[in-house]
């Protein structure tokens, strides 16, 4: 496996490893990954260092959701013209081209699900290629990017009659 192979697995299993920790982990010097990383970043390979939250043990409520969408292809362009005007609306997490009955999945976020239903009726539903969109809410995060998230519920006391 490459040295650029090894620091990506490391990174992507903690953005917070230090260049220091990865050359003892890897058995090389410091100065040889800091390079590498510096030209991964350079070279757009990596585009940002991310954070994974749990949701449930925070107090702040956020909506998530999964909208499949049928578009009408550009002669041109393809998918990758509605795909870019998609993807720079503000609510939109992701947008990924994907085989089968949808042509473009795409995850946004809203605080409530109000919220959500009305950048999908407003906003995304109404735009020129659209064609149809299948919309669905996110009820429970288990594991996201790799990581398991806790999503053990507080003990109840049993009730006595």
């Amino acid at each position: 496996m490459k040295l650029t192979e090894k620091i990506l697995g490391i990174l992507t299993q903690d953005s917070r490893t230090t260049p220091a920790k990865i050359a003892t982990m890897l058995g090389v010097s410091e100065d040889a990954v800091k390079k590498e990383i510096a030209r991964l970043e350079k070279d757009g390979v990596i585009l940002k260092y991310g954070l994974i939250i749990n949701e449930n043990k925070l107090e702040q409520e956020m909506v998530e959701a999964l909208i499949l969408v049928k578009v009408a292809p550009e002669h041109s362009t393809g998918f990758d013209a509605i795909a870019s005007e998609i993807k720079q609306l503000d609510e939109v997490v992701s947008v990924n081209l994907m085989s089968g009955a949808y042509d473009l999945a795409v995850v946004v976020k809203g605080k409530t699900l109000k919220e959500v239903a009305g950048f999908v009726s407003q906003r995304l539903s109404v735009m020129d290629k659209v064609t149809s969109i299948s919309t669905h809410f996110m009820l429970k995060k288990y594991k996201t990017d790799g990581t398991t998230i806790d999503v053990s519920e507080p003990k109840r006391l049993a009730v006595q009659a």
